[in-house]
């Protein structure tokens, strides 16, 4: 096997092993953010709404409000929204 192989081989071991390592970190924070949810949950916080929230803190003002009236647009056209709400 020539060095250049060798090295090949070396770097894609490491790039395997450093994803698999990430890939474990991950497990372990995806289960504090579920005992997290429990825990609001065990509260008296609905979690679905919750997700939410963390959902919405993710976006931009700009972002937020043009999804709004997108949706203030799509509810209206079926018929959804109060009557004041739509004018």
């Amino acid at each position: 096997m020539d060095t250049k192989t060798s090295f090949a081989q070396g770097q894609l071991k490491s790039l395997v092993e450093r994803i698999e390592r990430l890939e474990e970190e991950k497990k372990v924070i995806a289960g504090d953010i579920k005992e997290i949810y429990a825990e609001a949950k065990a509260n008296g916080f609905d979690t679905k709404i919750l997700r939410k929230v963390i959902a919405i803190r993710k976006k931009d003002r700009h972002e937020r409000e043009e999804e709004e009236a997108i949706l203030d647009l799509y509810l209206n056209a079926l018929g959804m929204l109060p009557a004041e709400e739509a004018a």
